[in-house]
């Protein structure tokens, strides 16, 4: 036996070693040990209803749609590492901030771009973009927690996806280069023969759907008439879609009209969640197994949704166990927490930033959680760092970054995002007081 195998086999005898052990000596007759259990199976459950349907599962339609229809070449002109480089970052925070999604919600639609030949720069300002400055997250804000609150979240937000992308796009200039290189040899130029109005009205219906099925309630009258009509306006969406489908891209009529057939009864006898659900099993019956380009839309879709899908699931299980959900403790006690967050000094700030960045929280969840921790003596520069870091890092969302990205770049991407938001808190902190 060679000397690689014999250190397989005492690599494979270790861990089987460590897990027997860990298994041996697990306290499950401790209230605490059961307690971060049930708060993973709660937090996992409450996830996957909540987020599956409504948000990830059309996120990984969008990225799909990304990766077949938008040319490679229309990407490389505004978000490569050679394209103009104020119109890349803008393009990239611009988008994000009109996705307004969660951390996790991001992520296939990040892959997406990054595998079309995008900058690591512009393509990470979009990961952090898209989380952290949702325009209802920064109006809530400032309701909620006040107006100078609000306005330091904002203008934080909005110059981090900048400074995190230029950083990234510094620091691994050489293997971008290199990655670029090679994405511009493998995917030629090709002539776009779909009108550009096709293209976009098609991937705007699909954004439109993600949006406004995740809209929240809110106390602000304008954001307040648009949750009232929200369903409405996702129909007016999935038809626009269902149309522009059949007349330029598949022309499955039998299949797209017994979709809509369906959706429409669903909908009446047993709701939305019923509904938007039969919408998505439709769309997957209509481009699922077909050629051209929806074949490719569906298989795209579908290697997302492999990446993503396992690892997400897997990252809110740890989170459960590790601090469960909010109002409710897990392994690590809640009195750890807000002791550690009290004060404004630098530890406390750190201490937020890097809590939030492996906490999960929903869009605008973090609002009301930061409200709270404020009540228990959190300081305006935690508070603040908090709301940096915890929108755009989850432990879930390191998990699938690491896998698109590798560990070195994931690693300081997330060292990025704690190291400015920790700064932030810590500076304008004596401003907010």
């Amino acid at each position: 036996m060679s000397f690689s195998d014999h250190r397989q086999e005492w690599r494979w005898a270790t861990g089987m070693t460590l897990i027997f052990l860990a298994a041996w000596w697990l306290p499950v007759d401790s209230v605490r040990f059961q307690s971060g259990i049930d708060e993973a199976m709660q937090l996992t459950q409450w996830y996957a209803r909540e987020h599956v349907v409504y948000c990830l599962l059309p996120a990984f339609f969008i990225a799909g749609a990304i990766a077949s229809f938008i040319r490679q070449g229309s990407v490389m002109k505004y978000l490569s590492a050679e394209a103009h480089r104020v119109t890349s970052y803008l393009v990239a925070s611009v988008s994000g901030t009109i996705l307004a999604v969660c951390s996790c919600t991001v992520l296939p639609l990040f892959a997406g771009i990054y595998r079309m030949g995008s900058g690591l720069g512009p393509a990470t300002s979009f990961l952090y973009a898209g989380p952290a400055i949702s325009a209802l997250a920064i109006v809530m804000s400032s309701k909620v927690l006040g107006i100078e609150m609000g306005l330091a979240r904002s203008l934080g937000a909005i110059v981090f996806s900048l400074l995190i992308g230029l950083c990234m796009a510094t620091i691994f200039k050489k293997e971008e280069q290199e990655r670029q290189q090679a994405a511009a040899m493998q995917w030629p130029e090709e002539e776009n023969e779909r009108p550009l109005w096709q293209t976009l009205t098609f991937l705007g219906t699909q954004i439109s759907i993600l949006i406004f099925a995740n809209w929240g309630p809110s106390d602000h009258s304008a954001f307040a008439l648009i949750y009232d009509w929200k369903w409405w306006i996702v129909s007016v969406s999935a038809l626009a879609l269902a149309v522009i489908l059949g007349l330029c891209f598949d022309r499955s009529w039998l299949k797209i009209s017994t979709t809509a057939v369906a959706v429409v009864l669903i909908s009446i006898l047993s709701g939305t969640l019923a509904a938007f659900s039969v919408g998505l099993l439709g769309l997957t019956w209509i481009i699922a197994g077909t050629d051209g380009e929806t074949g490719e839309w569906w298989r795209q879709s579908w290697s997302f949704t492999k990446l993503v899908m396992p690892l997400l699931l897997a990252g809110v299980f740890v989170t459960g166990l590790l601090v469960g959900r909010p109002g409710h403790e897990a392994w690590i006690p809640n009195d750890w927490i807000n002791q550690a967050l009290g004060g404004d000094g630098l530890l406390p700030v750190f201490y937020a930033s890097f809590a939030g960045s492996l906490m999960y929280f929903a869009t605008l969840t973090e609002i009301p959680i930061v409200e709270a921790l404020q009540g228990a003596g959190m300081g305006n520069g935690a508070a603040l760092a908090l709301l940096l870091a915890g929108p755009a890092l989850s432990l879930p969302n390191m998990l699938v970054i690491r896998s698109i990205l590798g560990t070195r770049k994931t690693l300081t991407y997330i060292t990025l995002v704690v190291i400015f938001s920790t700064f932030a808190g810590w500076t304008i902190a004596p401003l907010l007081n």
